[in-house]
């Protein structure tokens, strides 16, 4: 059908013009944004070098094994500490303050034991008596009762004055706190005698630990976490494997049974939801008539156990409500919608047909996998090695407040020879932190930054990679005129081989601009932790909406990206051209991008919706032992949400590495389509080069004409 130049093609530039050459993705190609493929290649070897100095300064037993008063490593092997793998503070009471416990840090002497104190005792009440064997295993190392008096060995810090029933956690001794009706208690008991033989209470020590009461929580958790994952991992591949099927299937069945598996998935996504919501109403009337189940969930607080939760009738009617509103929005889009679902549905059986023809793309996502994990695992290693750069730093810590060489830098091997010990007499020399004061330690967080920045720039290369190779691959279906037999042989891996060879420098750019934009998000996220408890509300203001803003020029760019990908991998143009092309061939049919592109978006995304909806539900009945047939088979479990969530996130990120495939070939052929409807008239000497059924549909009538661009 000839087209005649309008009004928006002065703004959008010219549509395609016939090219009777034109046989789909160019093949004679040369390489695109040279400079910035050189850049990037340039700072891959800087990553490597950044990594290689990391490496050369870093630690990791910095990070694993604690440190004791004299820079050595508790537990580890080979050293006169290697069977003391927990340390041990002297004076927990001198721990309280907040600012010294973030790094675990207390001015007072710290040693490496082999376990913790089970009971309460003091230097001085033990210092005649049996027990004195027993309380020296916390003193320093070759300490001898001799002539020096109790006092002197308390200021000089050779034993501790007191010491507390503790337990281990992060491999360090902490006050075993027990709460028993409502009492805080330590070895059950509320009150202690301190060093000095004065009356102390249990939350004395409370403060002192008060900073890290939460992590002795948190660390109970984790251990009953690990445990359940330990006790139900087969079960949990089980659930995966399962999704993996099941999503290989759908796609399958898109081949055939296009229109009836995408209805299937709008009704199962209404039914699973509508099932939630009755499950939810009959737990909330069922535990409505239990007078214990209507305590809100503040009255009670946080719990770890989250089946308590579930035991109150609120919650049910949180989740009840949460799922009507879901139901809600997707019941009203697909109202608005019904008119372009055949449109839809032609669309994505079209795709169909493509993957069906090239299967291979449907594994392409193991080499993303493969390749995101290399970046991750880099990126992992290099901040750990960053974060124990440093050689040991030592500070004078004195007995008392009024030492004015408190804090200084010092040298354990040479501080008994100064005179601070004269002046400042029990002070010592013990280890702070790792640090130091030469030009590497000076920018280390620079370093972490410029870790940060490139592992970003890593990660959206290699998405950037994979959209480019998959767009080159159906763009090469979709031209092929007699399909299959016009389709080349090996599309994906020629596709893959053109990426890398000529578009590395285009590939590089997007996923740069990208990350920068990504960058300034994350120094937003980090600025607005810092201004919380501000008072100044127009900074506040402020912050939002530029968090706003860049989280809108987020995905404006990825959009964009991915549709100058497709034009790279079909016309071999630099990215700045293949952008603006892109650009205006979408803004030449803005309506079907409004209207058909995204009501694909919305199919796929039920789609995978219902697949982890389903395993989620199937899950759920599983762990929570409501499958008859196979109640003995279900592990014992602490938490039954922790291998249920994991299932449930696991099979949506499964089945969104499956449709993702899925819509890269969407929104191949819908660029294609468009341009194919520019080039061609369908007349013999210019056929379209799309199937009959998707040309009827997208064609009928003049509502098509209108929805194809602004002609």
């Amino acid at each position: 059908m000839a087209r005649k130049t309008d009004i928006p093609s002065l703004f959008y530039g010219e549509p395609r013009k016939f090219d009777p050459n034109f046989r789909g993705p160019i093949k004679k190609r040369s390489c695109t944004d040279v400079l910035c493929c050189f850049i990037f290649i340039g700072v891959i070897f800087g990553y490597i070098g950044l990594g290689t100095v990391a490496w050369v300064h870093g630690d990791p037993r910095k990070v694993v094994y604690p440190t004791d008063s004299h820079g050595q490593f508790c537990g580890y092997q080979n050293t006169p500490n290697a069977n003391k793998s927990i340390l041990f503070y002297f004076n927990m009471l001198k721990c309280a303050n907040p600012a010294v416990l973030i790094n675990l840090q207390c001015p007072t002497t710290q040693l490496c034991v082999s376990k913790c104190p089970d009971r309460f005792a003091t230097l001085m009440d033990v210092w005649t008596t049996s027990d004195l064997n027993y309380y020296k295993q916390f003193c320093k190392a070759g300490f001898e009762k001799n002539s020096k008096k109790v006092a002197d060995v308390i200021r000089d810090e050779d034993c501790p004055s007191m010491i507390v029933p503790s337990r281990p956690f992060l491999q360090r001794c902490f006050p075993d706190f027990i709460t028993k009706n409502g009492i805080l208690t330590v070895g059950n008991q509320t009150v202690f005698k301190d060093g000095e033989n004065k009356q102390r209470s249990v939350s004395d020590l409370k403060v002192a630990a008060k900073s890290i009461s939460s992590l002795l929580n948190a660390k109970e958790v984790g251990r009953k976490i690990f445990e359940d994952y330990a006790n139900s991992w087969d079960w949990i591949l089980i659930g995966l494997v399962i999704t993996m099927v099941v999503s290989l299937a759908f796609i399958l069945l898109l081949r055939y049974t296009a229109g009836v598996i995408l209805w299937f998935i709008i009704f199962g996504v209404i039914i699973v939801v509508g099932f939630g919501i009755w499950h939810c109403y009959w737990e909330y009337s069922t535990l409505s008539m239990k007078p214990s189940a209507n305590v809100t969930i503040s009255d009670i607080g946080f719990h770890t156990d989250f089946s308590i939760y579930l035991q109150l009738s609120q919650t049910w009617l949180i989740f009840m409500i949460s799922l009507c509103v879901i139901e809600v929005i997707v019941v009203v889009m697909l109202i608005f919608l019904r008119s372009r679902l055949r449109i839809a549905i032609a669309l994505l059986k079209e795709g169909s047909r493509a993957i069906s023809h090239i299967m291979s793309t449907l594994f392409y996502p193991i080499i993303t996998f493969f390749l995101l994990a290399i970046c991750i695992a880099y990126w992992a290693v290099t901040a750990v090695f960053l974060a124990s750069s440093g050689n040991a730093v030592y500070k004078v810590t004195p007995s008392d407040d009024k030492c004015m060489h408190a804090n200084l830098t010092c040298n354990p091997e040479t501080f008994s020879q100064t005179n601070i010990t004269k002046v400042c007499p029990g002070s010592q020399c013990m280890f702070a932190f790792y640090g130091g004061e030469s030009v590497y330690h000076r920018y280390i967080l620079v370093l972490h930054l410029c870790n940060l920045f490139v592992f970003l720039w890593l990660i959206n290369f290699t998405v950037a990679l994979g959209q480019c190779t998959l767009a080159g691959a159906f763009a090469s279906y979709y031209w092929a005129l007699k399909k299959p037999a016009d389709i080349p042989a090996f599309p994906l891996f020629s596709s893959f081989v053109q990426a890398i060879r000529y578009h590395t420098g285009s590939l590089a750019l997007g996923s740069l601009i990208l990350a920068v934009v990504q960058m300034v998000r994350i120094l937003l996220e980090y600025l607005d932790h810092k201004l919380r408890g501000s008072q100044n509300a127009c900074a506040r203001y402020v912050l939002c909406c530029l968090k706003c803003c860049f989280w809108c020029l987020e995905h404006f760019i990825k959009f964009m990206n991915r549709n100058a990908y497709i034009m790279i991998a079909i016309y071999g143009k630099s990215f700045c051209n293949s952008s603006r092309d892109a650009f205006f061939l979408l803004m030449r049919n803005v309506i079907r991008v409004a209207v058909l592109d995204k009501v694909t978006d919305f199919l796929l995304f039920l789609g995978k919706l219902l697949i982890s909806g389903s395993v989620g539900v199937l899950a759920f009945f599983f762990f929570t032992r409501k499958i008859p047939v196979i109640q003995e088979e279900v592990p014992s479990l602490n938490y039954f949400w922790v291998p249920l969530l994991t299932v449930i996130f696991g099979s949506y990120m499964i089945a969104h590495g499956f449709f993702n495939v899925y819509a890269m070939c969407v929104d191949t052929l819908f660029l294609c389509f468009c341009e194919d409807l520019e080039r061609n008239d369908g007349s013999p000497s210019r056929p379209y080069y799309m199937s009959p059924g998707l040309h009827k549909i997208l064609r009928k009538g003049e509502e098509g004409a209108k929805l194809c661009a602004a002609s």
